[in-house]
């Protein structure tokens, strides 16, 4: 049974939680009162999801997959959830929770099976670095970064993302998704003056974008290569439709829009800009975009039901709060869109104001086609819905 104190704790985040919700129809924009009362509840969550993390050193992933080992691709995100709500919140006990679960995940630094190091210890020990400048943190910030760049193939001019794969013909696959790793080695440069992991994140980019994406600007979710003579075999699928030629995963798209707006941040190569505009036009601009601005799985799949996915939005809103600070034309127009978003996922259609369960949001997609955690909770839509959240209420008293 629930004490006294948390009964009225949890009525406490209710009754604010409506209080943020009139507000914020009145005036279209999110409350600081409607924010804190979101951190509160994910508060509730991280504390629950806390215990079984203690026990089994296991990390919360999704409804459906429930805790996985430090190995999965998504470790990196509940402790980035504890950092973030850290950061709001300067809750002592969070802290102290940050700092264990993101211990957990240290032996990451040296993960080379896949591309996906930089999710794991860039959304935990990045965040980490930034808000305590804790010198262990950058340390292994570092070594995650050389253990990253063993992938990279500089015929190619890529980090292979998976392992080549004789049933789905692939030699060197790169995936959309990679380029949100590449912040870490941005960061690694940064830390150590050596060029070459800055190097890898510029060559990696610049063949991205030339052969990762369409005259339209959406782009495939796989590109394989050749990797003796670097040229690209043929764009494929594994998220999204299946479809190379036409799908544009949700996600997949947000990904870019991410990934080429802090290259820009952190270059001030005004192709990256360009990129991340063109991209954002695409996104906004397509009209198979829903109303709420909580897109599909995919752009360009009528023929399947209508499945959203909160992820892709709260990637995209995150996305778009750092491209406003960055387009001195569009900054306006890239805010109000965001803030349209976080609008939607902040209602009672997505996020999960029961108090129950583990996860702060509803309606995030996994992977449709695969049948692979549909319409549920997961761990990382969390992550950026917070991450965007953060990043709004630093902006809205600009754009407002």
């Amino acid at each position: 049974m629930m004490s006294k104190h948390k009964i009225l704790f949890a009525s406490m985040v209710m009754l604010m939680l409506a209080i943020g919700i009139v507000t914020s129809v009145r005036a279209q924009t999110l409350s600081d009162e409607k924010i804190a009362s979101i951190f509160a509840l994910e508060k509730i969550y991280l504390n629950r999801a806390f215990d079984t993390v203690k026990k089994t050193h296991k990390i919360p992933r999704s409804i459906e997959k429930g805790f996985q080992p430090i190995t999965d691709w998504t470790s990196g995100y509940y402790p980035g959830n504890l950092w973030l709500t850290y950061e709001f919140t300067k809750d002592k006990e969070i802290l102290e929770k940050a700092k264990y679960t993101t211990a957990l995940v240290e032996a990451n630094k040296h993960f080379s099976t896949d591309h996906d190091i930089g999710f794991m210890i860039y959304c935990s020990y990045g965040n980490g670095y930034r808000l305590t400048h804790d010198p262990k943190y950058k340390a292994v910030i570092i070594e995650a970064s050389k253990t990253a760049i063993k992938r990279y193939n500089p015929v190619v001019k890529s980090i292979m993302s998976w392992n080549p794969d004789e049933k789905r013909d692939w030699k060197f696959p790169v995936i959309i998704d990679n380029m949100m790793n590449l912040e870490l080695l941005l960061n690694a440069t940064k830390f150590t003056g050596d060029s070459t992991y800055y190097q890898v994140a510029v060559q990696h980019s610049n063949t991205t974008m030339k052969n990762q994406y369409r005259a339209d600007y959406s782009c495939s979710h796989v590109v394989d290569y050749n990797p003796a003579n670097g040229q690209m075999r043929k764009r494929d699928w594994n998220n999204g439709n299946s479809d190379p030629a036409t799908a544009a995963w949700s996600r997949g798209q947000s990904w870019g829009l991410y990934g080429f707006s802090f290259m820009y941040q952190y270059t001030r190569k005004k192709e990256y800009l360009n990129q991340a505009e063109n991209i954002a036009s695409y996104i906004l601009n397509n009209p198979n975009m829903p109303k709420d601005m909580v897109p599909y799985w995919d752009y360009n799949v009528p023929k399947y039901p209508t499945v959203k996915d909160a992820s892709a939005a709260a990637l995209l809103a995150s996305a778009l709060m750092q491209l406003a600070t960055l387009s001195p034309k569009n900054g306006k127009k890239y805010f109000n869109a965001g803030q349209k978003i976080l609008l939607s996922l902040a209602s009672s259609k997505y996020l999960n104001e029961s108090g129950k369960g583990i996860y702060l949001l509803k309606h995030a997609t996994g992977n449709y086609l695969r049948k692979s955690e549909v319409d549920g909770g997961l761990i990382y839509a969390d992550y950026y819905f917070l991450e965007a959240l953060l990043k709004y209420q630093k902006l809205k008293g600009k754009f407002n």
